[in-house]
């Protein structure tokens, strides 16, 4: 079995690789399921359209994930309750809107995807990542389970993956925007990357135009985030998984639009 996890789409750029690419990176890949983190898709970074959202599962995604902006555009309040595909972190308050994991069958094999997100400099009041993973697991009866792990320290993406090594096929962060260099299959067989990078421009700021970013750490007051085109790619990992579950191989995805 072949998955293929994609990093954050960003803007409209991002938003044009997916509706666009997508198809085709997943025929390219021989993907059999393909999970993308959507938060940061509306044209100011923060949040999901309802819009976008059918469109990303139209071209090609079955599950989508979301992070710290996930509750930032109020019109996908009714889908997250609605649509069982697209999740939000498992460690929200258990009044937020949506799920945070869903089952779903791939083949003959039944496949459990779950959405956290990190405790570290992320300002939101979460349950602890590692007890919501562990509870997970003893509560969904899959035989492959998929993590991703929304966070912003990197201790805390690697410590994650090595509790999980044996437990979950694969474990991948996301939220930087920046692809990291470590994708491995670790000794227990569970395919890591600390994060997959972004679905965007990547002559940019983390998706903004530089100047903008610039212009903020130079202190102007009110800075607009506006989202870059230029070189856009689509970045993430595809973990290969023999019959048994574990990871037998992974590689980096940087499929340029």
């Amino acid at each position: 079995m072949k998955i293929l996890a994609l990093g954050d789409v960003c803007g409209e750029c991002g938003r044009r690789l997916i509706k666009n690419k997508l198809g085709a990176l997943r025929r390219e890949t021989g993907a059999d399921l393909v999970v993308l983190n959507g938060e940061n898709a509306n044209d100011n970074g923060r949040g999901l359209s309802p819009e976008s959202a059918d469109d990303f599962f139209y071209a090609g995604a079955d599950v989508i994930t979301l992070g710290n902006h996930a509750l930032n555009d109020r019109r996908l309040f009714d889908k997250l309750d609605e649509c069982r595909f697209l999740l939000r972190p498992l460690n929200m308050p258990a009044r937020t809107p949506g799920q945070g994991s869903v089952t779903l069958d791939v083949g003959s094999k039944r496949v459990c995807v779950c959405n956290l997100m990190g405790m570290v400099d992320m300002d939101y009041r979460l349950s602890n990542p590692f007890e919501a993973a562990d509870m997970l697991l003893r509560r969904e009866s899959a035989d492959i389970y998929l993590f991703d792990f929304h966070a912003e320290a990197t201790s805390e993406k690697k410590a994650f993956g090595f509790y999980l090594d044996g437990r979950a096929a694969a474990v991948w962060g996301t939220h930087t925007h920046v692809a990291t260099r470590d994708l491995t299959v670790l000794p227990g067989g569970t395919g890591y990357i600390t994060d997959l990078g972004m679905t965007g421009a990547l002559r940019s700021v983390l998706g903004v135009k530089p100047e903008r970013s610039i212009a903020m750490f130079l202190g102007t007051p009110y800075v607009r985030y506006d989202y870059s085109f230029d070189d856009p790619a689509i970045q993430g990992a595809l973990f290969t998984l023999d019959e048994s579950g574990r990871c037998v191989s992974a590689e980096t995805v940087d499929f340029k639009g």
